[in-house]
């Protein structure tokens, strides 16, 4: 399993910072977590097919997470017809949004196979699973567990505190854990990270303003790998 971080700013873009959207690969299937960019540029760019793409997961409904859905859906609907992911959102009502966004362009919409996120067990195509939990940030937000390859990935997605919503039962023995790093100061996880002891901890959708908590998380735990994501940045698994 290997994950690239396509976008790894926080709410706005900054320079060589696009917003959140991770792509996972396991073999040839490709994955997303969030897109907040223009993933099927990104995809060409690498020389990989759109049609590889098989689920998109979305933590929750905020533009830096879904703004490039839009171009997705539409693309996929018209020209890369071939694509057929299934595409997690945490309100369904996104879906008739972006059909409607497609319909103002003159194209014809696809039956795109939406899906409405809940608890538990969300997706399995025997290749990769994902377990869904819900969070605090919205009134429709989730961190995801990734299992696949015989290995675990926890993507907190946006939290309100670690104290409140921290997805401690996704975080047993994971292997990576992705925490987010805009909302509230990064020393926070400490406890999380101990009980759960991950082999890495990686800060994704990170402020500037965070950078020195992030350091400091760092140092209050030596044990742990823990670095913050930048745009490009692969991590294999």
């Amino acid at each position: 399993m290997t994950l690239t971080f396509l976008g790894a700013s926080h709410g706005i873009p900054e320079p060589h910072r696009r917003c959140s959207c991770t792509m996972v690969t396991i073999g040839e299937r490709i994955y997303f977590v969030d897109m907040g960019v223009m993933a099927i540029c990104d995809l060409t760019d690498r020389g990989l097919p759109v049609e590889a793409v098989k689920g998109i997961f979305i933590t929750h409904m905020h533009g830096d997470h879904t703004n490039g859905l839009i171009h997705f859906a539409d693309l996929i609907s018209w020209y890369y017809t071939a694509s057929d992911p299934e595409i997690f959102l945490p309100l369904l009502e996104g879906k008739e949004i972006i059909d409607s966004w497609i319909a103002l362009s003159c194209h014809a919409t696809r039956d795109l196979r939406y899906k409405q996120v809940a608890e538990g067990s969300v997706f399995d195509d025997g290749f990769l699973k994902v377990t869904a939990v819900r969070t605090q940030h919205t009134k429709s937000s989730f961190s995801y567990r990734l299992e696949a390859e015989g290995k675990a990935v926890l993507f907190t997605g946006d939290l309100r505190r670690p104290d409140a919503d921290f997805p401690k039962g996704l975080a047993k023995d994971a292997d990576l854990i992705i925490c987010e790093g805009a909302h509230f100061p990064a020393t926070e996880y400490k406890p999380f990270l101990e009980e759960a002891s991950p082999e890495r901890v990686i800060v994704n959708h990170y402020a500037p303003w965070n950078i020195p908590h992030i350091m400091e998380l760092s140092k209050a735990l030596p044990d742990l790998h823990i670095t913050m994501a930048t745009d490009g940045m692969e991590v294999n698994l």
